[in-house]
């Protein structure tokens, strides 16, 4: 099957948005995705159909029922396997050729130099609640100056971040530091979404508990994460094409009909973000 496989041809039709010469670009890239749930495996595949040679992914959890509604390697035949393995085997029927590296114990400070080797681009996908990691990564892309984007699931809609080289860190923008897990949690939701777009119709609110680490989420939510991503990779990667970096952020809410571009100076220092953290703490999110 190997010798079948042909690279120029299986991405033959990206030609006309991007040129021959950038598309040979893009198979020599590596990109980063730290998680292979339901916003990750979907960047790891649409990654992979846009042309990217190379990746490290890193994921420690295997697949259960409950990622059915919206993870792309959630099936019966993939239950109790792991998503760094299933995710990796569903990239290589795409592009056998793919340089993968594994991380099955995911992202912590032992091997964060060696997930971070060689990478033109981070692409987070840790779990909503994942924060000791997530900050642990972006902080391992700001002091290597490697770009970072982030695109979170929200209702049915997607929001999206870029932190740039010398430009504003995730510390910098959600300030973190020295919070309790609980306050950590609703700033980096209102630093997401500033905008709060979702929230307009989410019909029961019980559903999130932030102590016990659960919430609502649904697969189109993920699918435009993907497409978010992805083209923020596409114009980083071949440096093509205006870049919004923190504290700019964009919100599209399939369901509302609506694209939010948010500009928030000091991040959740600001005080509409003050106002959008009282907003949430009265919205009674099981906290």
């Amino acid at each position: 099957m190997t010798d079948f496989f042909d690279y120029d041809l299986a991405f033959s039709r990206n030609i006309g948005w991007v040129t021959e010469t950038e598309q040979a670009v893009l198979r020599t890239r590596r990109v980063a995705i730290a998680g292979m749930g339901g916003v990750g495996g979907a960047h790891l595949l649409t990654l992979t159909r846009l042309g990217v040679g190379k990746f490290n992914i890193a994921d420690f959890d295997v697949f259960e029922l409950a990622n059915f509604n919206r993870q792309a390697g959630a099936s019966l035949r993939h239950v109790g396997q792991p998503k760094v393995d299933v995710m990796a085997d569903m990239a290589l029927d795409i592009n056998p050729e793919l340089d993968i590296r594994r991380f099955s114990a995911g992202v912590n400070a032992e091997n964060l130099g060696d997930f971070l080797e060689g990478v033109d681009l981070y692409v987070d996908s840790l779990d909503f609640f994942a924060l000791d990691a997530r900050r642990l990564v972006f902080a391992g892309c700001a002091q290597r100056s490697i770009p970072a984007t982030t695109a979170a699931p929200l209702g049915m809609g997607s929001a999206l971040l870029n932190f740039l080289p010398k430009r504003m860190t995730f510390e910098e923008y959600f300030c973190l530091e020295g919070k309790t897990e609980n306050e950590q949690l609703l700033r980096f939701l209102i630093g997401l979404s500033p905008s709060l777009l979702q929230m307009s119709y989410l019909v029961d609110a019980t559903r999130i508990d932030l102590p016990n680490h659960r919430g609502p989420s649904t697969p189109m939510a993920c699918e435009l994460c993907a497409g978010m991503a992805a083209t923020q990779a596409l114009k980083i990667l071949l440096k093509r094409g205006r870049v919004l970096a923190a504290p700019w952020g964009l919100h599209f809410d399939a369901y509302r009909n609506k694209l939010a571009k948010t500009w928030r100076p000091g991040g959740n220092r600001h005080p509409l973000q003050q106002i959008g953290l009282w907003f949430l703490v009265q919205q009674k999110l099981k906290l």
